[in-house]
């Protein structure tokens, strides 16, 4: 086995990137790790640090028999700083991990920053060989996410994909807490117990629902380019497309009122939930509410929300462009190019959505390049994990579309009579199955690499 220590190239220290550079440099691998934002950020980035929280502060859920639940435990096996990071960061969340953006993201900046084997280089790339050749490395990641920029997303178009590169994505708004009417919210986790818990929930009636979806319908929205058509994430849509899809869409998604109810008292019609932002619970995020409409129409329409009327809005919500690859066709199941051997990709570029599930590639890339760099095979996670589930995915759906972690990418499980007949529900003995079985197997998978 080669037990040499190699230079590698990552471009991008995003979630992806820093976890990738991170892995890879503990390994004892020199690391230049190249980030662009500081000098050229893209309009969705607001902090100079690494691992940047864009579109909102949720890492999702904490609960071991969920399928994010399931991801972040073989994050954590496999030493994820960025969980690291969120747990020392947390803001009150439920039964979610939620954090404040800014210490979250500096603590990343710099443990990244200071580890000896990670050298962080502020400068835009454009061809990642020649990139590569200039720092005299042996191989290169592209972890540049769906925000890469202009310059290299032309490389890779060019070069790699010619097909459709993109999807849009949107971003929620924030809102000070102090300019919010109180009085009209309360305070409750979904079926949690009234008044207590760290959602802020605001009722909606009928007539209240209906004038806002209304409006929402009629508001200007920032158009697609031309050249363009609009293609957004079905777990992630805008709240002013669920309204254009149905009056009651957004009332059985994120303002569904379900588990909601004060104590003996009727449920609201509809419910915006709102999280905090920060751990001085400053200010909220609106839950679900990504959004198209412009500032001028934001301001205009979310300030009909009771309790909004003078709300001041921190940042308002906006759209942009993310780009992914089509993987099944250009990459192998270690995520290298099958063009170009020495060139890698990780994180959410490759066909996945969402923090976690972005993180976790960069986990499972620096895992597989660092066996590849020592002289052995690449070595597949199974299936039933929550991390070789979306491998799997990205590897072998035929029509590329980007995923987060869920249930229905895992291979199922029978269940027995009795089973079948218990009282918490066929979908919840399934789904503890699920997560008991993946939790053992990927214990078995790294204990045995442990043993290598």
């Amino acid at each position: 086995m080669d037990t040499a220590k190699r230079k590698i190239l990552i471009i991008g220290a995003g979630l992806a990137g820093s976890e990738c550079a991170h892995y890879l440099a503990s390994s004892g691998h020199q690391i230049f790790l190249v980030e662009s934002k500081q000098i050229k950020p893209t309009p969705a980035q607001k902090l100079k640090s690494c691992a940047e929280l864009v579109c909102t502060n949720s890492l999702k859920s904490l609960r071991p028999d969920s399928a994010h639940g399931i991801l972040k435990n073989e994050m954590e096996a496999l030493g994820s700083l960025i969980l690291t990071a969120a747990k020392l960061f947390a803001v009150p969340a439920g039964d979610a991990l939620a954090v404040d953006r800014e210490k979250f993201s500096q603590y990343i900046h710099n443990a990244l920053e200071s580890h000896p084997n990670i050298t962080l280089i502020a400068r835009e790339a454009f061809n990642p060989l020649e990139l590569m050749q200039e720092y005299d490395c042996q191989h290169v990641v592209i972890a540049t996410g769906p925000l890469t920029s202009p310059g290299l997303e032309e490389w890779i178009v060019a070069n790699l994909s010619s097909d459709d590169f993109y999807f849009y994505d949107a971003i929620a708004p924030v809102v000070e807490a102090e300019s919010l009417n109180m009085e009209k919210l309360f305070f409750m986790d979904r079926y949690g117990q009234f008044g207590q818990g760290d959602y802020l929930n605001v009722p909606m009636n009928k007539d209240e629902y209906e004038q806002f979806i209304s409006e929402l319908i009629k508001a200007e929205k920032v158009p697609c380019k031309d050249f363009e058509q609009e293609k957004f994430f079905e777990a992630c849509l805008p709240i002013d497309v669920m309204a254009q899809r149905g009056r009651d869409t957004a009332r059985f998604s994120c303002m569904k009122p379900v588990g909601l109810e004060p104590e003996g008292g009727k449920r609201a019609y509809a419910v915006v939930q709102l999280r905090k932002e920060n751990l001085l619970g400053s200010a909220f995020n609106l839950v679900g509410f990504q959004t198209r409409l412009t500032y001028k129409e934001q301001l205009r329409v979310f300030k009909m929300i009771p309790g909004f009327e003078n709300a001041n809005f921190l940042h308002l919500g906006s759209v942009h462009r993310n780009s992914f690859l089509n993987s099944k066709k250009l990459l192998n199941f270690d995520l290298a190019s099958k063009q170009f051997p020495q060139l890698s990709f990780a994180g959410q570029i490759v066909g996945v959505e969402g923090y976690t599930e972005s993180a976790s590639i960069g986990l499972y890339l620096g895992y597989q390049l660092n066996r590849k760099l020592q002289g052995l095979e690449v070595r597949p996670f199974p299936r039933e994990s929550a991390i070789g589930a979306l491998i799997n995915y990205i590897m072998t759906w035929e029509k590329a579309s980007p995923s987060s972690i869920n249930f229905g990418l895992m291979p199922s499980v029978e269940l027995s009579r009795e089973e079948l007949k218990s009282k918490k529900g066929r979908k919840k003995v399934k789904q503890e199955k699920v997560a008991t079985r993946a939790v053992q197997i990927f214990s078995n998978f790294m204990s045995l690499e442990n043993q290598c």
